[in-house]
């Protein structure tokens, strides 16, 4: 996947009003460099002076040494793949004094659907952000749009109650059409399947042109030359505007 640098910059950008990172962030940088979440935690932390932790490669099979080395380092931002967080929970339930001195100021979910009614464990020993604890928070993303591409937000009584995967609304610079077959817009509550507009799209396949003619389509919602991605991921519009995610289109 043929991705600029600059879409890298505008996704750091877009999405700082919610994040407001800063010099004082420490990063784990967790995930292998063959994982797009990685690009996130590197410049995340670079990008605004913080610091970031290179994680041994057997800490990240080891969820309790990970748990510890959260606390010891006082780490401020965790990504993670929700069946990776899984394990930390239960770590963090096993050792509750590695998990009072944790100093997260936010947990970032990617790479994988996220079940949020497994959250309640967490929230059972932590506090969540409003209450002064860590943000949890839900990014769907793609890499062929440049890691993430939406946000949500959560809060102990969101992950209780919410429809199943819901994965919030497009971060400010994109644009999410949920289309039919036909690319017609489908009505809120219905399925369909899931396109991204919008400057964090990747240029192409490298030496695919016709899998990038495949997936990297013209869009009929934006001016001459606007391009869109074809997710193949279907989901289901919500009435506050953002979407929950179903399954793969090809399952």
């Amino acid at each position: 996947v043929v991705v600029p640098h600059s879409n890298v910059g505008r996704l750091l950008s877009s999405t700082a009003h919610w994040y407001r990172f800063d010099g004082h962030d420490v990063w784990p940088l967790f995930h292998s460099f063959a994982f797009d979440v990685s690009v996130w935690e590197i410049w995340g932390a670079l990008l605004h002076g913080g610091k970031l932790v290179v994680v041994p490669h057997a800490t990240t099979r080891a969820p309790a040494d990970f748990l510890r080395l959260l606390a010891e380092e006082r780490v401020t931002v965790l990504n993670q793949t929700p069946s990776a967080f899984y394990q930390l929970m239960a770590a963090d339930r096993e050792h509750p004094e590695l998990g009072d001195r944790l100093a997260l100021r936010y947990v970032v979910f990617a790479g994988e659907a996220l079940d949020l009614g497994k959250l309640a464990d967490w929230y059972e020993r932590h506090p969540d952000g409003a209450a002064g604890g860590p943000t949890l928070v839900n990014m769907y993303g793609i890499t062929e749009t440049t890691v993430h591409s939406s946000f949500l937000a959560l809060d102990r009584e969101l992950a209780a109650h919410a429809p199943g995967s819901a994965v919030g609304v497009a971060i400010p610079d994109l644009a999410f059409h949920v289309l039919d077959e036909d690319l017609r817009p489908v009505p809120v509550g219905a399925e369909g399947e899931l396109y991204v507009a919008g400057p964090g799209v990747a240029r192409n396949y490298a030496g695919r042109p016709g899998l990038t003619a495949e997936r990297f389509v013209a869009c009929p919602f934006g001016p001459p030359g606007a391009r869109m991605y074809r997710s193949g991921d279907l989901v289901r519009p919500l009435p506050d505007g953002g979407l929950e995610y179903l399954r793969r289109s090809d399952d």
